[in-house]
């Protein structure tokens, strides 16, 4: 029996959903594409309907979260302050499976395919460029310098905070690269 069109784009977006929040909770190595398509109530078959490998899942799971991004979502320059405390939250630490791509996958991008590593690329670039743009800094070499300074710091306090077991600790990393960001 052929399905529609529509119901052919459902499946697809609840696999990339699906793989999204296992990948980001137990990373690449241990999900499996039969815990994808379990996860996302579809069957071994339907995932090929839209991926050719695992690998080709991945990259397109990069593309439907990073570069997907509604643009209310990303930060802007009035809201970088906000996005900072937003970003640096208890809730963001133990909320892997819906956080942050780039946490979940910036230590081992380089083992991913590398059209995923063109998408983290591509994404990061335009993180940046939302970040510095206008910013109260004169040149634009220095709102880009302290756009990546801000972010790289703000993903280190999230990726810390959440490699430690003490959450005492965690807390005060987070509070600490907060603080950091605020004395700028």
């Amino acid at each position: 029996m052929k399905i529609s069109q529509q119901r052919l784009e459902e499946n697809r977006q609840n696999l990339l959903d699906a793989a999204a929040r296992l990948l980001r909770e137990q990373g690449c190595d241990k999900v499996g594409i039969a815990d994808v398509t379990k996860a996302a109530g579809l069957t071994h078959g339907a995932f090929y309907n839209h991926f050719s490998s695992k690998d080709d899942m991945i990259a397109k799971v990069f593309v439907h979260v990073m570069l997907a991004q509604p643009e209310e979502e990303m930060p802007s320059s009035a809201g970088i302050d906000a996005f900072i405390q937003s970003y640096l939250t208890r809730e963001h630490v133990d909320n892997r499976a819906t956080g942050c791509m780039y946490a979940a996958f910036a230590s081992e991008i380089f083992r991913l395919p590398p059209s995923a590593r063109g998408t983290l690329t591509q994404a990061l670039t335009n993180l940046i460029a939302r970040l510095s743009q206008n910013m109260t800094l004169v040149s634009e070499a220095e709102r880009r310098r302290v756009a990546i300074t801000k972010w790289s710091t703000m993903l280190g306090g999230l990726i810390l905070a959440r490699a430690v077991d003490d959450p005492a600790l965690s807390d005060e990393i987070l509070n600490g690269v907060l603080h950091s960001l605020s004395a700028d």
